[in-house]
């Protein structure tokens, strides 16, 4: 998988991006994410890739030219499954995109800034407007590397053991059962016997059903 991400300050992400799972990704060669600079597509000796909003109302807009010419840059290297923008009002991610955008094979992001890009941006490129929840950031670039790193871990190959992703919370619909580790018995507190039984189907049918309660009491939502 390939991911561009289009980004007015892209070394917010640097960090993020080359370390832990996600750097094992890239150096296995499952996943290429490149952060790319907006501010050298910016108009003028300024390189100015924002302006005051029509209207009169507080708050610096994304210019529309910068952004385009970023974009058309992009699309003469490879064609994109899917333009994402990162923005509050979006569709609400969830792990069921995931599973979806995992089995793209190339992605572009656009991380808004200030009060956002200039909607003609999104009518004419953007093919998928995404929010990580209600509420507002500084920028896109939290929202982009949550999802590079919620699709990137899936991609087959990236984690060791890849029954751990499928067991993951919301992957069947439900929040995971709890989980414990040695030693057998911690501060008086037992790991339930049923686990140590290495009776599998009783192990199973204990799980789903501890997913079942676990999902009712702190997301009853997610079972309608």
């Amino acid at each position: 998988m390939h991911i561009d991400i289009i980004s007015v300050i892209p070394e917010l992400m640097d960090s993020f991006l080359h370390h832990s799972i996600l750097k094992r990704a890239q150096v296995k060669g499952h996943l290429t994410v490149n952060t790319i600079a907006l501010r050298p597509f910016g108009i003028g000796n300024s390189k100015q890739v924002d302006d005051y909003q029509y209207g009169g109302d507080a708050g610096m807009v994304m210019m529309c030219q910068p952004l385009a010419d970023c974009i058309e840059s992009l699309l003469t290297q490879r064609s994109y499954d899917e333009i994402i923008y990162l923005c509050p009002d979006g569709q609400t991610y969830n792990q069921k995109m995931a599973n979806a955008l995992s089995l793209k094979g190339n992605l572009m992001m656009i991380c808004g800034h200030y009060k956002g890009i200039d909607e003609r941006i999104r009518e004419k490129y953007v093919t998928l407007e995404i929010s990580i929840g209600d509420y507002v950031l500084s920028g896109g670039e939290i929202a982009a590397v949550t999802l590079v790193d919620s699709i990137g871990r899936i991609i087959p190959g990236v984690i060791n053991d890849e029954a751990s992703a499928l067991s993951d919370s919301f992957q069947d619909g439900l929040l995971s059962p709890p989980v414990y580790t040695r030693p057998e018995t911690w501060e008086g507190i037992t790991v339930p016997e049923v686990l140590l039984s290495g009776h599998k189907q009783k192990i199973d049918e204990w799980k789903y059903e501890q997913a079942i309660l676990r999902t009712k009491e702190r997301r009853p939502d997610l079972l309608e």
